[in-house]
């Protein structure tokens, strides 16, 4: 029989899903069994070495790498392992409010430690039995800390100095231990620093904030040490500071921050919101409650723990009205069946963290299904839910749910058994419906064919001069169109996360609970079958850290769809502007540029084929959960030709300017008129020559560097960024001479941000119209002097010049 490539492809894919599911990278696989074996007590679905394909408790994971994990208040007892440390790509760690003993684990030349974990925003260790020092040498410039929480331990000691060098910390929370000392007063110039809470230990001394404190500092919370003075001098720090029950605060003393407002305790007032019914409402059945919309259902109920709030106001009841509707917002534009949420009974714990009751009512039905009580807990456990500003990190506990339609389980056999049966039949049903789909078009190879532009790939699948044009999948899936469409919510508009001249994208979540980015192409914007084919093979050939993934795509039912991986904190462009809600300091967006330099070198040099992307700008690099930079949008890139050097296109694309171009580089020119340009990344040598080459990314790059220090658009008002920084630039004036254009967030630092000069060299000799700059010397030109300028030390190893440039 002769078989048309779409089905052997289709087989193959299945075949390939069958062979790979499940499997966890071996290095976390390790490392987490590791963990299971050092407690005593764990999770009773921790069995085998699968835990990303048996879906462990606590565990998420992307690919095959751990990515959480959040196993909060478990009762768990035993040591914090070691073997931690494997988990590279971990950025969120939560094994608060458990029973776990002994040390933090750091590096000793031979076991991994905690230090290693440089990828991880989030260490919630309160509320366990700790004990020891804290490891000053498991904070370094590195470290990539956003909150750390060890309250409500048995540590001693003194104040880790060394915590100084996480310059992206936002929330600290060492309260009721038994450390004391004297505070560092450069603990409160951390640039990013929101909230510290460190009442209930030894402090002693004198209280000193210092003026270069952090602007964004709202909360200092001391209360009962032992603090004897608080040295104003020169402060203007005007935020929250509480110093009750510390020797300062004598009755005599009636400063602010000798006093308290609000109460934390359970006697407040009890917020509950309130009901919205316009007549007599209805008498619900036992097992239900009425909704805050007078609706009978059975909501989900459960408790929410804010761990470092800045507010201790109950009484405003504002702050538990944006909860709810901030809550049910976000719920609704992920698509969860959400009709309305009650929060009641705030108070704050002996922990001192706000605790409320929350009940989640389903919409349009009764009962929340299985799969709505998942999405929940998902939203709540990877915090992609994100509070109110002032709220501080959380986590939820909910209870037991009985589902819609709910089906009641006979008892299981031994684990592993059900396992290696389900894997097996599951395999079986794969081929099974790979072998039926062959049979199904073989079939039809003998019905007349159907007209090219009806084909996925504008050929007919009968005709076997065309079978090599099928395209060469790398890791990459194909899709039918209701398979879309039904996790994007029949692409509902609550799901669209961005427009553009190609069409829109939209954000969906396969059944395995992946969440991704569906780009769909507009009617007007479709490209031919053969473009197409091209793009697809050429996105599913490109691995890398810092370029978006492919997942797949679509050519069903006419038309045109690729799906990436969902990129959750938006763009730089977005940061850059306010619109996300992402703060990037001067550190964090060297670190970002950082890697996306290592996108654009892997595209030029490792890729298969090499490609130049076109189109980089700010609004191409995503930021992942970590922060970390993904460069996007391959929909313009193009191959390279083998000697490297470049090729002809016969049209120019790209994010460019129109004429008169030669005003943009002229620095005696009047100012552009914005309706002859667009936005001003483009490589003049590539928009005057057509002639495109690695050094196109470069200058684009260079741009994109140039955006970053200054927050501006490239083209603004008729001003181009280039031209206005070659004018002012000046190192020997304070900031280079560009105060003037300098992001204010970083032009208010108290001193310079470390390595400008080094940066502004760069970013000129990018956009150098006859720049030798190429994506490998400019990656290596930014890793080793303008990332050791800033601070930044290689702890595992520095990236090597290359012998041939």
């Amino acid at each position: 029989m002769d078989l048309s490539p779409w089905p052997v492809l289709l087989l193959g894919v299945l075949l390939k899903a069958f062979v790979i599911s499940g499997d966890t990278n071996g290095q976390d696989s390790a490392g987490l069994t590791a963990i299971a074996a050092s407690w005593n007590t764990k999770p009773s679905n921790w069995v085998g070495i699968d835990p990303c394909g048996d879906k462990w408790t606590g565990i998420m994971c992307t690919v095959d790498r751990v990515t959480s994990i959040s196993l909060n208040s478990n009762k768990f007892t035993g040591p914090i392992p070691a073997s931690l440390g494997s988990l590279s790509e971990l950025y969120w760690l939560d094994l608060g409010g458990n029973k776990l003993t002994g040390r933090l684990p750091t590096f000793n030349g031979t076991n991994p430690g905690l230090d290693n974990l440089t990828n991880t925003l989030h260490f919630h260790f309160g509320v366990n039995q700790l004990s020891g020092t804290i490891p000053f040498q498991i904070f370094h410039s590195n470290m990539t800390l956003i909150h750390l929480l060890l309250d409500n331990n048995n540590f001693s000691g003194s104040f880790p100095p060394t915590l100084g060098l996480i310059t992206g910390l936002e929330v600290l929370y060492l309260e009721n231990l038994s450390i004391g000392g004297q505070l560092p007063q450069a603990l409160f110039s951390l640039p990013v620093l929101q909230t510290v809470r460190l009442r209930g230990n030894h402090f002693n001394g004198t209280l000193s904030i210092g003026s270069d404190f952090s602007s964004q500092l709202e909360l200092i919370d001391l209360q009962d040490n032992k603090i004897e003075e608080y040295a104003v001098g020169g402060s203007t720090y005007k935020q929250k500071l509480i110093l009750v029950g510390n020797p300062i605060c004598k009755p005599e003393n009636n400063q602010p921050y000798c006093t308290t407002t609000g109460q934390a305790n359970t006697e407040m007032p009890p917020y509950a919101t309130a009901k919205n019914c316009s007549s007599l409402p209805p008498v619900c059945l036992p097992e239900q409650m009425l909704s805050p919309n007078c609706i009978c259902s059975v909501p989900y109920k459960g408790i929410i723990f804010f761990r470092s709030p800045s507010f201790s106001d109950l009484s405003n009841s504002s702050y538990f009205i944006q909860i709810e509707q901030q809550m049910r917002s976000i719920f609704l534009a992920n698509s969860i069946p959400l009709d309305s949420i009650s929060v009641h009974d705030p108070y704050f714990n002996a922990h001192n963290n706000l605790q409320m009751n929350l009940e989640l009512f389903p919409s349009g039905k009764t009962k929340f299904t299985e799969q709505d009580i998942s999405d929940i807990g998902f939203m709540l456990s990877s915090q992609s839910y994100k509070p109110p500003k002032g709220y501080g990190p959380y986590y939820f506990i909910g209870q037991e749910y009985t589902f819609a339609n709910a089906v009641v389980s006979k008892p299981k056999m031994a684990h592993r058994i059900p396992l290696i049966v389900g894997d097996s039949v599951g395999g079986v049903v794969l081929i099974a419906v790979g072998v039926t789909l062959v049979i199904i078009i073989a079939r039809r190879k003998r019905r007349p064919a159907q007209t090219e532009g009806s084909q996925p790939f504008g050929y007919s699948l009968g005709h076997e001069e065309h079978q090599q044009q099928c395209p060469q999948l790398h890791g990459a899936r194909m899709f039918m169109f209701g398979e879309l469409k039904k996790i994007t919510s029949n692409f509902s508009e609550a799901n669209v996360i961005g427009n553009g001249s190609y069409g829109k994208v939209y954000r969906g979540t396969l059944p395995g609970g992946q969440l991704v980015a569906v780009k769909r192409s507009q009617q007007g914007s479709l490209q031919g079958s053969l473009e197409f084919r091209t793009e697809v093979e050429l996105l599913s050939r490109v691995h890398h850290k810092n370029v978006v993934t492919l997942v797949g795509f679509c050519v069903d039912q006419a038309e045109q769809m690729l799906v990436y991986e969902y990129v959750p904190n938006g763009t730089l462009r977005e940061s850059l502007a306010g619109k996300s809600g992402v703060r990037l300091d001067w550190r964090r967006r060297l670190r970002v540029l950082l890697g996306a330099a290592k996108g654009v070198a892997y595209l030029h040099e490792l890729a298969d084929p090499p490609v130049v992307h076109r189109d980089m700008k700010s609004s191409n690099v995503l930021l992942d959960e970590r922060l970390n930079a993904k460069v996007s949008d391959f929909g313009l890139s193009k191959p390279m030709g083998v000697d490297g050097r470049g090729q002809v296109t016969t049209r120019v694309k790209g994010t460019m300017v129109g004429p008169p171009l030669h005003t943009l580089h002229n620095t005696n020119s009047t100012r552009v008129d914005d309706s002859v340009l667009l936005q001003g990344y483009l490589d003049p040598e590539y928009y005057m020559t057509q002639r495109l080459s690695e050094k196109s990314d470069v200058y684009s790059f260079g741009v994109l560097m140039l955006e970053v220090i200054t927050a501006r658009k490239p083209l603004e008002h008729g001003r181009y960024v280039v031209r206005e920084v070659k004018t002012a630039a000046d190192r020997g004036k304070d900031l280079c001479g560009l105060h003037e254009l300098m992001d204010p967030a970083l032009a208010a630092s108290p001193s310079a941000p470390a390595g400008l000069e080094q940066y502004v060299d760069l970013a000129l000799r990018c956009v150098e119209e006859a720049g030798a700059v190429t994506p490998l010397v400019l990656l290596y030109l930014f890793k080793n002097k303008i990332m050791q300028h800033a601070g930044f030390s290689c702890i595992v190893k520095c990236f090597k010049y290359p012998a041939s440039t």
